[in-house]
């Protein structure tokens, strides 16, 4: 999130100067619905949303663009080293849902449905390249999926499903 900011900060005034710009930002499913033990990284993909989304109101009137690009599992190292994270067995409470969301991660059926990482760029290229206001653009079949089915469900409703796939 930081980088982010940065690197936005850093480029305005050269798009302010020239009325225009287009600013892409990588997102994720992630940051429309999260999971347990994701807390740091549904955190910043929320934060990537909100921030974007309040930028293209500030932006949009001096000819700036925001773009945020929401992917799905994309087939890479990233579920190695995202899901490697450290656990304090001496705390204890934390250890029945720790264990049980290990369990369902641990088959790989995430890793399954995960597309070429050229979607990504397929997608990136699409909005800065379509000539629209659109803001948000999803990479991949299971990002199209999980973003449908959480526009389709109440909260209630995705808390429900979410615990019981993890056996919550």
């Amino acid at each position: 999130v930081i980088g982010l900011i940065e690197t936005t900060k850093a480029m305005l005034s050269h798009f302010r100067e020239n009325r225009s710009g287009i600013i892409v930002n990588i997102s994720s499913v992630a940051g429309k619905i999260a999971m347990p033990l994701g807390t740091l990284y549904h955190g910043t993909k929320f934060a990537v949303e909100g921030l974007s989304e309040a930028l293209q109101y500030e932006l949009e009137p001096i000819g700036i663009k925001v773009k945020i690009v929401e992917p799905g599992m994309i087939a890479t190292d990233f579920a190695g080293r995202s899901f490697d994270f450290a656990n304090d067995e001496s705390l204890q409470e934390y250890q029945p849902v720790v264990l049980k969301v290990i369990e369902t991660l641990g088959g790989g059926g995430m890793q399954a449905q995960a597309s070429p990482a050229s979607v990504v760029a397929d997608v990136i290229w699409e909005a800065v390249t379509d000539g629209t206001s659109t803001l948000r653009y999803t990479a991949g079949e299971d990002a199209k999926q999980y973003i449908a089915g959480r526009k389709a469900l109440s909260d209630e409703e995705l808390f429900v499903g979410i615990k019981q796939r993890f056996g919550l």
